[in-house]
């Protein structure tokens, strides 16, 4: 049973019981529920500021706050405090699915309502909240007598920070969206970047910049404008307007989290508590977390192609061999790519293409293979590859899902190929962010769970909407199949960086790490213990065996992805230092069985765990998947030493990584 608490308290008590205090009738501070964290808030000059701490360290000195609008109108100076509001509210709320069941949500609230003393005589609220794991702020500008529309031309928020820490970044802005690798810089050298941008700073704290519950608004990146400050920059329109609306609006929350240790950032809800609760009750009727295999990777390493030819992927006759495939092994899920007309060997690049998404393409009927799938209790996910053409695409949606929901079919996976959306605007922007969130409501419409690629980042909307499930957002595993690939630190740097936002479709599990079937010279920089690791470091609700049937074929090591859930009930980072390694544990939430995995940049590594996570009453089995002797990501990558001992949470677990090697293991309870 879960108990939940609501708790708002009047102003009055709140010096005691939240840490609230006012210095003078223009500041305010706010404490988090352990006191760890502060918020202050002051007009100097009647200019709103504020500066956040942890501890006895300064994080953010003071900073500046508000927007620039049209017509050169400045709505972040000339304030005056009309009223202040203080709260706390205390609550443990279930997730659907996900990697921790129940999660706390604590947090201390402070809103102040401020309006300009001139000129239009503007209103403007900031609600600061202060959690255990971080603080956020956002804006929220109300209706008010000003008639006119809104059109933000700049955000004025600044995240003066107080150290030069060592950032993990990727560009912003950029044809490729957001597949990069990540880099490390300090804060004084970074450009424009993309959040979640994670600082490990010198006083030892680990610190990520994002932003949460954002609708109806452009996506906030971080520039570098002095020294080791950080601005918000919006997203724009194509026309340079960042956001437009008729009378009001309010703005993501702009969150930092702040850990004493990069694993902290991991373990943090934060995001998802500044998320509405759950809109969408019957979710659990059409979706529950899986595992799925797919005619994908061949397309990738030119095995077959997305289109139609004599190497077509996409056949009838193919998506039953793949159907055999997956009911003999027991899964009971297959993603199909380019199963509809309009796939062209450019369909990649920037040319509006026109794909139907009703249409079978030649050699393949769809009809056939979803009943063909239905006999072996296998399911399809539907696909729907857009080019990034979503004039095409917005007026085939209905007919796309009504198609799905006819067949049974309720997982569609959408692509968003194409450096900008219609060709035009940026998928980070405000038009990006509403197609999406639209896309994602008409989904639920039809009981279609929706796994993005191409897409928007996370910003914990899956709180509210659980049909939610997934998105790429990062650059993944199909890199290793055509460019020059992912190097070993990357699963290293992920976690702490992308991951910070939510699931993401990284598709593990290649078992043919030096890919012989594909392009010559082009491989996996890593080793199959490395690849089993993914499915416990990297987290998603639906999870690929991403590899062709034959690579599986004879492989013990494969009776991990069968044993591994993609559901938890909890989760624990164990250690991790960011681009070296990881260590992750996870209990799933429909058994008393514990699993981890662990992986290493490019050099080899001793782990020594120790097991006090799990049941101090039980005894389990460690089944032991892990870098044979030898084994590195150049030497016999595909070499797995499989072992079992009996342990129990007093006992630690010694595993030796190869070079970008890893390893995983199952805590099967006795």
């Amino acid at each position: 049973m879960i108990m939940k608490k609501h708790l708002i308290l009047p102003a009055l008590l709140l010096s005691v019981s939240i840490g609230y205090s006012q210095k003078n009738k223009n500041a305010y501070e706010l404490a988090s529920p352990n006191g760890q964290n502060k918020i202050k808030f002051e007009l100097v000059k009647n200019t709103p500021k504020y500066a956040v701490s942890h501890g006895k360290s300064e994080v953010i000195s003071p900073s500046d706050m508000g927007f620039l609008l049209k017509g050169n109108e400045d709505l972040s100076t000339n304030f005056e405090i009309k009223g202040a509001k203080t709260s706390t509210f205390d609550e443990t709320w279930e997730q659907v699915w996900g990697e921790k069941k129940n999660i706390r949500n604590h947090y201390n609230q402070l809103v102040v309502d401020l309006q300009q003393k001139t000129g239009n005589k503007r209103k403007l609220q900031i609600q600061f909240r202060a959690f255990d794991d971080g603080v956020a702020f956002r804006y929220v500008y109300p209706k008010q007598n000003v008639k006119d529309s809104i059109f933000i031309m700049d955000e004025k928020t600044t995240f003066n920070l107080k150290e030069d820490g060592k950032a993990w970044w990727i560009p912003a802005n950029r044809e490729n969206r957001d597949e990069y690798l990540f880099e490390a810089a300090p804060v004084s050298k970074l450009d424009t970047v993309l959040t979640p941008l994670t600082i490990e700073s010198k006083n030892g704290l680990a610190i990520s910049f994002h932003e949460a519950n954002l609708i109806d608004f452009a996506s906030m990146t971080l520039v570098n404008t002095k020294g080791t400050e950080l601005k918000s920059d919006l997203v724009p329109w194509a026309d340079g307007v960042k956001v437009r609306v008729k009378d009001t609006f309010t703005s993501s929350w702009r969150t930092i989290q702040i850990g004493e240790n990069p694993g902290e950032l991991i373990t943090s809800y934060m995001v998802l508590n500044l998320n509405e609760p759950n809109k969408l009750k019957n979710t659990n009727s059409y979706f529950k977390p899986y595992k799925y295999l797919g005619i994908w990777w061949g397309m990738h390493i030119g095995k077959y192609t997305f289109w139609e030819s004599d190497k077509q992927g996409a056949t009838t006759k193919h998506a039953e061999e793949y159907i055999d495939y997956t009911a003999k092994e027991g899964f009971h899920h297959l993603l199909i790519e380019g199963w509809n007309k309009g796939w062209t060997p450019g369909w990649y690049e920037n040319r509006m293409h026109m794909f139907s998404f009703t249409k079978n393409a030649d050699n393949f009927d769809l009809e056939k293979v979803v009943e063909y799938g239905k006999k072996k209790n296998i399911e399809l996910i539907g696909y729907h590859e857009t080019g990034s053409n979503l004039i095409n695409y917005l007026k085939e949606v209905d007919e796309g899902f009504a198609l799905y929901k006819k067949l049974g079919i309720h997982t569609v996976k959408i692509g968003h190929v194409g450096s900008k959306l219609n060709m035009k605007q940026m998928h980070f922007g405000q038009f990006g962010v509403n197609y999406f969130r639209y896309i994602l409501e008409k989904a639920a419409q039809y009981d279609l769970a929706v796994l993005y690629h191409e897409s928007i980042k996370d910003t914990g909307e899956r709180r509210t909407f659980p049909n939610m499930v997934s998105r790429e957002a990062a650059r993944g595993q199909e890199y290793n199949a055509w460019s020059e690939g992912n190097p070993p630190n990357h699963l290293s740097i992920i976690p702490f960086t992308r991951l910070l936002s939510g699931p993401m479709d990284f598709t593990p599990g290649i078992f043919d790490v030096e890919v012989k079937q594909g392009y010559p010279g082009k491989r996996i920089q890593g080793t199959v213990g490395q690849q089993l690791a993914l499915y416990v470091t990297i987290y998603s609700p639906i999870q690929m065996l991403a590899d062709l049937p034959e690579n599986y074929e004879g492989k013990p090591a494969l009776q991990f992805l069968k044993d591994v859930p993609t559901d938890w009930e909890d989760t624990k980072v164990l250690e991790g230092k960011i681009g070296e390694y990881i260590t992750t544990a996870r209990k799933d939430r429909n058994s008393a069985d514990w699993y981890l995995g662990t992986l290493t940049n490019e050099n080899p590594r001793k782990v020594d765990v120790s097991l006090s996570f799990l049941d101090p009453n039980a005894t389990y089995e460690a089944q032991i998947y892990v870098d044979a002797e030898g084994t590195d990501q150049k030497h016999n990558p595909e070499a797995v030493a499989i072992s079992k001992k009996t342990v129990k949470s007093t006992d630690s677990l010694k595993l030796n990584l190869g070079g970008a090697g890893g390893g995983a293991v199952r805590f099967k309870k006795l």
